[in-house]
């Protein structure tokens, strides 16, 4: 439960989570009240509420449940391997925001993004930062989506991704941090973007995006997500470079 309490908080799930909370004390009222009619409308939906929860929430309770049996073992040599990744991203995306050319970088970690990969490219490339740097070049036929990186290669190239479905989200975020959005609203993937109209490049992880205003910041930002080593210390040193 507290799973996925914390998956839902702060998404439009949250409000629907809420507005069944009130249907819940709308039918004690009606039931203390002796409102018949309201009583025996709101009885008929909760004897299926348990079929409506599941339709309601499927991406949160599938989001859940990867949670619950994910284990994570980073030991030195996968955190080097890591290291080297992130050390190639960085490289590329500082290339594309010089020339101010759009990108759409995926780094899958415990939830599969495999559906996602069939819709683009396979490639199984290894990360290279003039790799990353070609693809996005607008001449090349896989520069309109994203990659996606998994398990120390380039799995795929040219994939479309969920849009986010938050109507909240400001009006200057164009197609592609929508999608970088949406992808991090159903999964743990960390997105990195580069505005291709201002060069700017963010990261977006579990639905917040996070300006990266230089290199340092954004490897910083990378580790912590992707390693997850010790919070405090990586959290403390983000705020200083900020």
């Amino acid at each position: 439960m507290y799973r996925f309490l914390s998956i839902v908080q702060g998404s439009r799930a949250y409000q629907m989570l809420f507005g069944i909370i009130a249907l819940a004390f709308l039918w004690w009222f009606s039931q203390f009240n002796e409102l018949y009619s309201l009583s025996w409308i709101l009885q008929n939906f909760f004897d299926y509420l348990f079929i409506i929860l599941i339709v309601l929430f499927q991406d949160q309770i599938r989001s859940a449940l990867v949670s619950i049996t994910s284990t994570k073992f980073i030991g030195r040599n996968s955190r080097s391997k890591f290291d080297q990744q992130i050390e190639e991203v960085v490289a590329a995306c500082s290339a594309l925001s010089r020339e101010r050319t759009g990108a759409l970088i995926v780094f899958e970690k415990n939830h599969g993004l495999l559906n996602y990969s069939a819709t683009g490219t396979r490639l199984d490339s290894r990360i290279h930062s003039d790799i990353i740097y070609s693809i996005f070049q607008s001449k090349s036929p896989l520069h309109d989506g994203a990659i996606i990186i998994f398990n120390g290669t380039i799995q795929a190239a040219g994939c479309f991704l969920p849009l986010s479905k938050n109507v909240e989200i400001d009006r200057h975020y164009g197609t592609r941090h929508r999608a970088a959005l949406g992808i991090t609203e159903i999964s743990d993937a960390v997105v990195v973007t580069v505005s291709e109209e201002t060069g700017r490049v963010n990261i977006c992880y579990n639905g917040v995006f996070h300006y990266a205003e230089n290199e340092e910041l954004l490897r910083k930002f990378l580790r912590k997500f992707l390693l997850e080593i010790d919070r405090s210390s990586s959290i403390e040193a983000i705020g200083k470079l900020s």
